[in-house]
């Protein structure tokens, strides 16, 4: 059952050492650190809403950059084409969610 989640890449550029923490440690309440600065996530759209308004928060518009990636539902019949090269990669799977 997908409960309407989808699944998200998250890349981001912040200036400042404060911040990034701040958005890194955000991340992490939410989805699957891959790489520096990059998180994998399955958020429904309800938490998407709730992530993108924390982060929108923590960010300086004029130095910082985020990057949201929709890669489609993420019980989909298809998981979304990615090429990774190095380290094995694989996608989110359903997590028991604590609030």
């Amino acid at each position: 059952m997908s409960r309407g989640e989808h699944l998200y890449i998250i890349a981001y550029d912040i200036a400042d050492q404060k911040r990034w923490r701040r958005v890194y440690k955000t991340l992490r309440g939410y989805g699957s650190w891959v790489q520096l600065s990059v998180f994998q996530l399955r958020l429904s759209d309800r938490r998407h809403r709730e992530l993108m308004g924390s982060l929108d928060e923590i960010i300086n518009h004029q130095e910082d950059h985020i990057l949201c990636f929709d890669l489609g539902p993420a019980d989909g019949k298809k998981e979304p084409r990615v090429t990774s090269l190095g380290r094995s990669f694989s996608f989110l799977e359903r997590d028991a969610v604590i609030v």
